[in-house]
Parts: C-alpha cells; sequence; structure tokens
C-alpha cells in the first residue's frame, strides 16, 4: 500500500463548497481507498492506495466529489514519498519565524511552476520565492492575504496549484507518518 494525500482546492472558504470532513472521508473510501484520515477542515486527506495512478487517483476523487456534492474542485494527489521530497527541497529560513506566512504551493505537473519562472526574475521583497521540482515555497512577510507576490502566483498559477501553509504542510508529513506507523504494527 501506497501512502498519499490529496489536496483540495478553495473548498470550506467562505460559504461556498462545503464538505463536511466526515462526508469527504466517505467519498473517497467508497473509491476504495482505506486508512482515510482527514487534516483541518480545508480538503486534505491521507490515505493508502494500491499502487496508485497519481493523475488518476485526483481525477477519481474530482469526480466523486462532482457527483456526490455537486460542484467541481481541482485536487492535487501526491505521494508521502513526494510530501517528503517538497519537503526536503525547501531551503527557507523562515519557516522557523512565522510558518502560517510561509506557504508551499503544491502543483500536480511541474509545468504548472513554469509558469511562475518569470516570478523569480521580480524583486519581492521582503516577500520571497524559490521553486523546487514540484511545488513552489513563498514567504509572504506581510501575510498571505497582503502578499502581492502571492497575489501574482495565483495568476500566473491560476487553479493548478494549490498552497498550504508550512505548519499545515508538517501536519500532513506527521499525519502520514502516523499512519505508517500505525500499519507496520
Amino acid at each position: 500500500m501506497t501512502q498519499c494525500i490529496a489536496l483540495l482546492r478553495g473548498i470550506n472558504v467562505g460559504r461556498a463548497k462545503r464538505i463536511a470532513m466526515g462526508e469527504l472521508r466517505a467519498a473517497i473510501e467508497e473509491l476504495g481507498f482505506t486508512g482515510v484520515r482527514t487534516l483541518l477542515n480545508s480538503g486534505n486527506v491521507v490515505f493508502e492506495a494500491k499502487r496508485p495512478n497519481i493523475g488518476k487517483t485526483a481525477a477519481a476523487i474530482s469526480a466523486a466529489i462532482q457527483t456526490r456534492f455537486g460542484f467541481t474542485v481541482p485536487v492535487i494527489v501526491l505521494s508521502a514519498q513526494a510530501l517528503a521530497t517538497i519537503i526536503a527541497e525547501c531551503k527557507h529560513s523562515q519557516t522557523s519565524v512565522d510558518p502560517s506566512r510561509f506557504l508551499v504551493a503544491f502543483v500536480a505537473n511541474s509545468s504548472a511552476l513554469a509558469k511562475a519562472k518569470p516570478l523569480l526574475a521580480q524583486a519581492w521583497e521582503p516577500d520571497a520565492i524559490s521553486l523546487g521540482g514540484n511545488a513552489a515555497y513563498l514567504w509572504c512577510a506581510s501575510g498571505i492575504i497582503e502578499s502581492k507576490l502571492l497575489q501574482a502566483f495565483s495568476r500566473a498559477t491560476g487553479d493548478e496549484a494549490t498552497a498550504r501553509n508550512w505548519a499545515t504542510v508538517l501536519k500532513l508529513q506527521a499525519l502520514v507518518s502516523a499512519n505508517q506507523n500505525s500499519n507496520s504494527s
């Protein structure tokens, strides 16, 4: 079994696209995935899959949400190993300063990051951006709402990226580790 993480973009923000986490877990379990656990109320799901095809898994989850809840949601799925790589690639010292202002933007396809590459040539101080293989790292010094960098990144990547703050990323890693430890016991 492979540990996977599904990141749903734009649910439970405001009054639109509301999904109770219990209902989300049930929808993913109905697809045949096991060990389904959610983190927070913002569309973070950890589950196990037999030989997953990441793209097909994301499409299946998205289709299940459309069918069950009546709206579309972009879904990015990655393996626990891919999450570990994304965390390891992070070289920003700001992660310990204020994890709520440091975002990791996940993409399903690294070509989406090419759209953000021009942002590297611009001055964003005190904000900062760097790109990894399958994620972008954004330091939003004045907070995410005020960040011109985050706005520019969102315009460049559109629905192809979904961001989580560093604290959430580490919680996802801990949840994956807890699932792996409980399965090996």
